[in-house]
């Protein structure tokens, strides 16, 4: 069973503080100091005797006080603060002002208020109904050493001088003020001890719900997926939570303290004072290089005097978004290529092909001379090579759908890769090859086959003239191609336009090549992206979706 304490706290829980019962103990040993200071002075300075049988009491009780006390203080610092260990400091306090009382007197002692003092202590420590006892037990002491004293129960060998005859009335009126002191000591002390007990719980949850709301705030920064960061009115960055730190790679110890405007420039959120931003976009460079795009706004933050504490800024990242929209972009544009496509092959393929052939019946005329077969000769070739643009360009614009079947890429690559060997123009390049022997996968082969020739050749044509490195990776789980060159790389600003059609940075190219690879990889579910190389080339990386398995009951492997 657990008794209810000051506080809410319950017996065996250690639940007084230590401080308050310190300074208890301190002003007892005072008030035990001052009476020995005025004992000594009363006994060498006085016309008393120099030594009686109450000031051997008072000695005895001082000493014995002093003794208690620190034995207390030595419990006390051990931290033994549990519900006997103030009981019994409140029984001590008792039975030492009764012998003080008894010492002194009885009826002429001066000490009998030090009971009020107890009974007040009490409150401090005790709840409402052990205050009622500890003044009942103040009463019932004084006045039975009043009714002995008055009876003539006290005998004169112990030579204190008890044994005058006291008036009744004098006791009764002794009795009752000091009753009545002590029950009204107890009223003011239990509304104290009421008063006290609600602010300890008061205040007790007030702690309580301060540090759940701490907990809770720590909890939100650390696990929201925004990331947030808090720059002084001085422009310094001071915190900076956990996804913001996975976002740009940053810890906070690493950016604690810089400027915000030469850490993030991008952010704009300080120029000379802080600025409240509802919504921005900008640019940062993480700890590995990559340039992220991020939303971010900023929101003034005061301390609760209402002194501003500097700008609370979040921020997300908005990267795959943005290449979300880009691809949308280009998916609209190519909508509206592929209807253009589909007049232009109706307006400019059947005329082309009744060019070509009125030029090729005119060849077979023999009348005609060397300049003007050689002529003639042009007028085909470059038709033909006009009706080859107009095809890719409907593959581009129009690409059919996917014949998905079960493929051995790795039997493909090889095949690629031994084909661009045999290329004389190719002779000087290097390549490396590095996939597993067999890495089947559901595709359209006769697709991504011209998807994986493109790549390969504009490798080689990328690597420099005296000989150069293509390598050729791939691996599963999920599907992923990589095609590597040492050559110059792709400027940063033309990454993004690389796949727009017609764009291109070769000579005589069409400008279709890149732009068909995207549209046969996004026609497979997967995507194209373009990375700086190892040796400052060019990384073609293709990730698809289709694995083996996925193809159904469909045809062999091809």
């Amino acid at each position: 069973m657990t008794a209810k304490l000051p506080g809410g706290a319950r017996s065996g829980e250690s639940p007084f503080s230590t401080l308050a019962l310190a300074w208890y103990l301190f002003f007892r040993l005072f008030f035990i100091t001052l009476l020995l200071s005025g004992t000594i002075l009363f006994q060498f300075r006085g016309q008393a005797e120099i030594w009686t049988p109450s000031l051997a009491l008072l000695y005895v009780l001082i000493g014995t006080s002093y003794l208690h006390g620190l034995i207390s203080a030595f419990l006390l610092r051990h931290q033994v603060r549990d519900s006997l260990f103030i009981h019994s400091q409140i029984v001590w306090d008792l039975l030492l002002v009764t012998l003080l009382i008894f010492a002194t007197g009885v009826a002429e002692s001066l000490f009998p208020s030090l009971y009020i003092l107890i009974v007040l202590s009490a409150s401090v420590f005790l709840p409402a109904r052990e205050i009622f006892f500890v003044a009942s037990a103040s009463a019932i002491l004084y006045g039975s050493l009043l009714n002995l004293q008055y009876y003539g129960y006290f005998v004169e060998g112990l030579g204190i001088s008890l044994m005058y005859p006291l008036d009744g009335r004098d006791v009764f009126y002794a009795v009752f003020v000091h009753v009545t002191a002590y029950l009204i000591s107890s009223l003011l002390g239990a509304s104290l001890s009421s008063r006290l007990q609600r602010s300890q719980e008061e205040l007790q949850q007030q702690r309580i719900d301060a540090r759940e709301l701490e907990t809770l705030n720590r909890a939100i920064a650390a696990n929201i997926r925004s990331g947030l960061m808090i720059v002084n009115p001085q422009g310094r960055i001071r915190a900076f939570n956990r996804a913001a730190e996975e976002m740009t790679g940053f810890k906070l110890l690493d950016i604690y303290d810089r400027l915000i405007v030469e850490q993030f420039p991008n952010i704009e959120v300080y120029d000379q004072k802080p600025l409240l931003v509802p919504r921005g976009e900008g640019t940062v460079l993480t700890a590995d290089g990559r340039e992220l795009t991020i939303g971010f706004s900023s929101t003034l933050v005061d301390n609760d005097a209402g002194d501003p504490l500097g700008l609370l800024v979040t921020f997300q990242d908005l990267t795959y978004l943005k290449k979300m929209e880009q691809g949308l972009k280009r998916a609209d544009h190519l909508a509206a290529v592929g209807q253009l496509a589909a007049g232009l092959a109706h307006e400019i393929r059947n005329p082309l092909a009744s060019m070509s052939g009125s030029v090729q019946l005119l060849l077979e005329e023999t009348d005609l001379q060397q300049e003007e077969r050689q002529l003639l000769s042009i007028v085909v070739r470059e038709a033909d090579r006009l009706n080859q643009l107009l095809t890719d360009f409907l593959a581009f614009a129009r690409p059919a759908d996917p014949d998905l079947g079960e493929v051995d890429l790795a039997c493909m690559l090889n095949e690629l890769v031994e084909l661009n060997e045999a290329d004389q123009r190719f002779s000087a390049v290097t390549f490396v090859r590095d996939y597993p022997e067999s890495l089947v996968a559901c595709v359209d082969l006769r697709q991504v086959r011209q998807a994986l020739w493109n790549l390969m050749v504009n490798a080689c044509e990328a690597t420099p003239a005296e000989g150069g490195t293509v390598r050729v990776a791939a691996g599963g789980s999920p599907l992923w191609i990589q095609i590597e060159d040492n050559g110059p790389g792709i400027p940063h600003e033309l990454q993004t336009r690389i796949f727009d059609p017609f764009f291109t940075t070769k000579e005589r190219g069409s400008g279709l090549g890149l732009p068909t690879v995207h549209a046969i990889i996004e026609a497979h579910g997967g995507r194209i992206t373009v990375q700086q190389g190892r040796d400052s080339g060019t990384v073609m990386r293709i990730e698809l979706s289709s694995s083996e398995g996925e193809c159904g009951q469909n045809e062999d492997v091809l």
